[in-house]
């Protein structure tokens, strides 16, 4: 008789019921008993699942590791991602020297600097969005209301791209960052946006205005140095993370601190150095990048006691590394007082997120303001009931019903 090796476990995102901040636990168990291990994706493929934190860091730093998501063994979260990869060939999915040459083209429009002369701008928008809510009355839906407009809101404004769009391009990013999708709604919305944001760039040729895409229409578009269609797929990608993934942190993180009172009042009570403290530990705890850095291996790399071989595809998650018991003591609870800025929310190494600065600049300001604001803020129906997104490539909340 043959004998046949079983197929290695199937990715999952699920959490366990009742569990919705940490990892699932089929994951979480494996920091300790197998750090680098083999799992099934959603087409049957297999990667290794990279765990520990310091073999994350590693690769995340390795040149022998790519990030080039048209390489055949590329894994892609979804049937849907795999189609729209075209359009995500922006530096995010490029290796050096193109990531770096085409990377550069940004980093002078997201430094520390810069994003933290946008604090007024943005506490007003804050503190606009809260006076709405207020006249409005409980209850409410936080993310609708606040967590979604105030990110959106703020990358329009450095972008360029006029707000009064934003039910558009808030629906096409929602489809496409959702594993649900089919391939041919994941295909149309992305068509849609990026035509879109490609038409948009090609009107500030001759329609500049003071923002980033008028920059890159004027700079770039218009001298010859990057085509309409690299233009559009860089909007989209600065678009897209510029709202998806602050709208949940803001949304998620609210629902976490209303489960754990002490920490909340630390937060809402705090002072800027403190708050920036508890937005660092939020990051690490929540770690809405739930789906990892996704890479493929270019040669043999021995790493926690395997090798990985050339080819192979690669999955460090980052939602385990920020739970590794060797960098944060008692990793699985919130403290945030504790030190955790090593975590890695924001990934590693020279992909590291471009827009991080940014995204600390908005949590850091939205969530004392919301909390001071209405200091009895509470969940309007029980968590169990809160629909959490397990299914999107982003995770957080569809919803946060919240009364005061």
């Amino acid at each position: 008789m043959t004998q046949t090796s079983a197929a290695p476990p199937a990715w999952t995102s699920r959490r366990a019921t009742g569990c919705p901040f940490d990892p699932p636990p089929a994951r979480s168990a494996l920091i300790g008993a197998e750090p680098v291990s083999r799992v099934t994706l959603w087409n049957g493929r297999a990667a290794w699942l990279v765990a520990r934190h310091a073999d994350q860091v590693a690769l995340l730093r390795d040149e022998r590791i790519s990030a080039d998501n048209r390489r055949p063994a590329y894994p892609s979260v979804s049937a849907a991602s795999e189609a729209t990869r075209a359009h995500n060939r922006a530096f995010i999915t490029m290796d050096e020297p193109e990531h770096n040459e085409q990377r550069r083209k940004f980093t002078g429009d997201f430094t520390v600097r810069r994003m933290e002369a946008l604090r007024p701008r943005v506490g007003a928008i804050i503190d606009g969005l809260l006076d709405a809510m207020e006249k409005a009355g409980p209850p409410a839906d936080l993310v609708t209301s606040f967590a979604l407009p105030l990110p959106s809101l703020v990358i329009c404004e450095l972008l360029g791209v006029p707000y009064e769009d934003h039910a558009f391009f808030q629906r096409a990013s929602a489809c496409i960052v959702d594993t649900r999708s089919t391939v041919e709604q994941a295909l149309a919305a992305s068509t849609e946006l990026v035509s879109y944001l490609g038409d948009l760039v090609e009107r500030k040729v001759s329609e500049p205005g003071d923002d980033l895409l008028s920059r890159l229409a004027t700079e770039y578009l218009a001298t010859g140095r990057s085509t309409k269609e690299e233009c559009a797929n860089e909007a989209r990608l600065l678009l897209v993370a510029g709202h998806e993934t602050t709208a949940n942190m803001i949304a998620l993180g609210t629902c976490a601190l209303l489960q754990h009172p002490a920490q909340l009042a630390a937060v809402r009570d705090g002072d800027a150095r403190s708050v920036a403290n508890a937005v660092e530990e939020l990051l690490r705890y929540l770690t809405i990048t739930h789906m990892g850095r996704r890479r493929v291996a270019l040669a043999d790399i021995e790493i926690g006691g395997v090798t990985i071989k050339a080819g192979d595809a690669v999955i460090c998650a980052n939602d385990l590394a920020n739970r590794d018991p060797e960098v944060f003591d008692e990793p699985d609870a919130l403290r945030v007082d504790r030190e955790a800025r090593r975590h890695l929310a924001f990934g590693s190494g020279p992909h590291q997120c471009l827009g991080q600065n940014l995204a600390r600049v908005e949590l850091q300001l939205a969530y004392p303001a919301l909390l001071r604001r209405f200091p009895r803020l509470r969940l309007d129906r029980p968590l169990e009931e809160v629909p959490f997104r397990t299914d999107m490539v982003v995770y957080g909340v569809h919803e946060l019903p919240v009364a005061w």
